[in-house]
């Protein structure tokens, strides 16, 4: 399929994190929303979307389960990652002052992270379908006491005059965010600060996974993730996800990826990319 514009998929309402995400990374690309993360990767797999931006970690919140799932099962390879620091934002109708806002509505989520703000100033929280929706839904209501708490991108996006910034209780709240193609070659070792990321299951054996983590430590290789799902719904079966920082080409990180396929029954390399940082 050939496109004059680059388009990128990601699971979510217009105007949610993860869309700014898209607007952030690919400002001309054409963002694409799906109803779930499955989707949005399906639309890659069949050519139906370029790109596919998939959060899979929040600071405060931890990793987000289904993309580690997902994105081993999905074919697809990762070739950057993006980070958006989540600024909460309380909105309302054009020209509703502060003082008239009695409610605010928004994702539980949101709602958890802005209790102070929203006790200071008399406001009750009400549970919402997620930010955007619930900025979308405020820009449509009757109710001009209604207030939405979503990102200002949002309420630039559904028309809504933002009444106060930055309001959420912890300041370093950050999404890490995937960004996934079908179309992937191995990017050439250039000096930059590069990460690989990989699955992988240990063999049956006594102390597998202390032996299999022991090149990276020997080869002073810096592992920055790991996590571990079931696999199948198995209590015996686990796979872990991992990422660290270097490239496969690397002498160092070669020897410990030589080391961790011995002690493995499965290894999986899901992309190797630069390096970002939260900023």
């Amino acid at each position: 399929m050939t496109r004059e514009k680059l388009t990128i998929a990601f699971q979510g309402a217009l105007g949610a994190y993860s869309h700014q995400a898209c607007a952030e990374a690919y400002p001309n690309a054409d963002a694409i929303p799906f109803h779930s993360f499955e989707d949005a990767l399906n639309a890659v797999k069949d050519g139906n979307a370029d790109l596919a931006m998939m959060p899979v970690q929040n600071s405060t919140y931890g990793r987000v389960p289904d993309i580690h799932r997902l994105l081993p099962q999905s074919g697809l390879k990762i070739i950057g990652e993006h980070y958006v620091r989540v600024r909460i934002s309380l909105m309302a109708q054009k020209g509703v002052p502060l003082a008239q806002v009695k409610t605010a509505l928004s994702h539980p989520v949101l709602l958890g992270q802005c209790a102070a703000f929203l006790n200071k100033h008399g406001i009750k929280p009400i549970k919402g379908g997620d930010t955007a929706g619930s900025a979308e839904d405020v820009s449509k209501s009757d109710d001009p006491s209604q207030g939405a708490l979503a990102s200002e991108f949002a309420a630039n996006l559904y028309g809504l005059d933002v009444l106060a910034r930055d309001i959420e209780d912890a300041s370093n709240n950050t999404t890490r965010f995937l960004i996934v193609s079908r179309d992937y070659q191995l990017p050439a070792l250039n000096g930059e600060e590069m990460k690989t990321t990989f699955v992988f299951r240990v063999r049956n054996i006594p102390a597998a996974l202390y032996k299999a983590m022991g090149g990276f430590a020997t080869n002073g290789v810096n592992m920055v993730k790991l996590e571990s799902a079931m696999v199948d719904g198995s209590f015996t079966a686990t796979q872990f996800y991992a990422d660290i920082i270097g490239h496969p080409d690397e002498p160092a990180v070669a020897r410990a990826l030589e080391e961790l396929e011995y002690f493995t029954t499965h290894l999986e390399i899901l992309g190797v990319y630069k390096s970002k940082h939260p900023g």
